[in-house]
């Protein structure tokens, strides 16, 4: 119950403190918004414009949260949070079951003071949603065959499944694990009697099914309307952003260590670090934990499986990180502290808060190389003062944690360390960060030189422009070049008075005078500017596609009091 109520403050803490931070965050909110506000539920949106990235779950369990608790500011934050919660519960759960209690608590532990679980949890991104159905895909495997047999668990994992490829397209890899359960029985490691049936044929049928209430409805209204928008949609989403994504990327490329070197290490610590000690009494145990042995099999799978794909991204592999706390928790259960393990893991939180405090009083100071990085983000300089304290406060809470936890064990203090932190964080950084996330002061600035009754285009933009906007928008596609959105907003502009242009400073816009735009400040490491007529040259070539999407929600980024649409 303690760890479950730590898991609980640690991911809660500071919600309603902030707004939609990126790099996700405010496109996610913002389609949510036009979701509510639109009442299209099965073709997200953005700024007008269909968005083909993501399935719509996890757009709509934000939307059912917003239903439930009346507050944005709090519900774009709660699904990652349950999520990470259930997982939280799954692994305590089966190491229960696999072990013994103790097992399961300390898995639940590796779980939560590894740095990428907790900084996912906290996120409004979809890779906590995706992880948690993964999980519990995983835990009905392991009920059924290890356990079991359980039937329906079983069914439920592949129900599980379908719900995860309608939130993020990987959500079929528990099917993996299918593989090392399948050797162990063969191997004899595994006993359970009838677990392999005919009726195993069926879990694609329901994962099918799942996927089937939200795809046939698509479908269907693509067949019914045929537009090239929603035709374009339905092939992005079905196609290029799943198969075509994984073998022939076109963004975060990186070579094939790209995981092994730079993600677990730092993200997955002390996981690896755990393996590492007790590998010699992991290796004679693994014979008789085949539960535990299935799911780092599993991992090492999903591991080579995002390995293969030149496209990385450190939260691709977060879906593992159960399974190998899990396993750890039950092949390491009731062996004495490891002292070098514990001294590197003791060192290694001493090292955050010199680096905390260090930063801090660096900050405070007006350390030149900083001043510089802040400025990509604001061009407040005094910025660094609330920060640098608040990096001192954080120093503080991990060196008097490290202190009064000093008779427990490494796994226990940085457990109190990194729920501390989340919690001081979540109280104190979410205020101080604020202004250095959101593009508030440009926002602003928009409002106190443009009438509230003025349009805005916008070239070159963000989401967290649409949800900070009070003004009308209108925007000149996404992905279209900078030269198409420049003169689609020309005519645009022409078109009626009292109309607005904001784009960043940097920007070569054709058929604008540059340098007659006002600088609104710098906001996301970029300066922008606002131009209206008087920067507009008198002739400009026509575009060689007219594109223009007005965003059906006005206002600031919480939820208009008219909207009365429910998911």
């Amino acid at each position: 119950m303690a760890v479950v109520l730590l898991a609980m403050l640690g991911m809660v803490a500071g919600i309603g403190l902030r707004s939609p931070w990126p790099a996700d965050e405010p496109r996610f909110v913002e389609v949510v918004r036009e979701m509510v506000a639109s009442g299209r539920w099965l073709f997200p949106m953005r700024g007008g414009e269909l968005y083909a990235d993501k399935p719509p779950v996890f757009f709509w369990a934000i939307a059912l949260c917003h239903r439930l608790v009346g507050d944005l500011r709090i519900a774009f934050l709660l699904p990652s949070a349950l999520c990470g919660m259930t997982m939280v519960a799954a692994v305590f759960d089966l190491g229960t079951r696999l072990h013994s209690v103790r097992a399961g608590r300390q898995a639940a532990v590796l779980l939560l003071i590894a740095p990428q679980f907790l900084l996912q949890a906290r996120h409004a991104q979809i890779d906590a949603m995706v992880a948690c159905w993964i999980t519990l895909g995983c835990y009905g495997l392991i009920r059924h065959f290890v356990l079991g047999p359980a039937w329906r668990w079983y069914f439920a994992a592949w129900a599980f499944m379908g719900l995860g490829i309608i939130t993020k397209g990987v959500g079929f890899l528990p099917a993996l694990l299918l593989a090392p359960v399948a050797w162990q029985t063969w191997r004899g490691r595994i006993a359970a009697p009838g677990v392999w049936r005919w009726r195993c044929l069926l879990g694609p049928v329901v994962a099918a099914a799942v996927v089937g209430l939200w795809l046939m409805p698509m479908l269907r209204q693509v067949a019914a309307d045929p537009t090239p928008a929603l035709t374009a949609y339905r092939d992005d989403i079905l196609f290029r952003q799943t198969a075509e994504r994984y073998a022939d990327t076109w963004t975060h490329l990186r070579p094939w260590h790209y995981f092994g070197t730079s993600v677990i290490p730092g993200l997955w610590f002390p996981l690896w670090l755990i393996a590492a000690a007790y590998a010699k009494p992991i290796l004679r145990r693994m014979p008789g934990n085949p539960g535990a042995v299935a799911l780092l099999a599993w991992a090492g799978l999903v591991l080579l499986f995002f390995s293969a794909s030149p496209g990385k991204r450190g939260v691709y592999i977060l879906p593992a990180l159960p399974a190998v706390a899990l396993a750890l928790a039950c092949l390491t259960a009731g062996m004495p502290p490891h002292r070098g393990a514990e001294r590197l893991i003791v060192a290694a939180l001493h090292g955050v808060a010199l680096v905390l405090a260090g930063a801090g009083l660096l900050a405070v100071a007006g350390f030149p190389p900083l001043v510089a990085r802040i400025g990509a983000y604001t061009s407040d300089p005094g910025y660094l003062l609330p920060l640098g304290m608040a990096c001192i406060a954080l120093a503080i809470v991990v060196t008097v944690l490290l202190a009064s936890t000093r008779h427990r064990t490494a796994v226990t203090r940085m457990l109190a360390v990194v729920i501390g932190v989340w919690i001081t964080f979540g109280v104190l950084g979410h205020r101080t960060l604020e202004p250095l996330r959101t593009p508030g002061n440009v926002t602003d600035a928009v409002a106190a030189h443009v009438p509230p009754t003025a349009e805005i285009g916008l070239v070159r933009w963000n989401e967290s422009l649409l949800l900070f906007l009070v003004h009308r928008v209108t925007h000149f596609g996404h992905a279209t070049t900078t030269g198409e959105q420049a003169r689609n907003a020309w005519r645009w502009m022409a078109e009626a008075p009292d109309r607005y242009l904001i784009a960043p400073a940097e920007s070569d816009l054709p058929c604008f005078a540059g340098d007659a735009g006002r600088d609104l400040g710098v906001a996301h490491r970029r300066a922008w500017r606002l131009y209206d007529t008087t920067a507009m040259h008198p002739r400009c070539a026509p575009p060689s596609t007219r594109t223009r999407f007005d965003s059906p929600v006005t206002g600031n980024w919480r939820f208009p009091e008219s909207a009365d649409h429910a998911p």
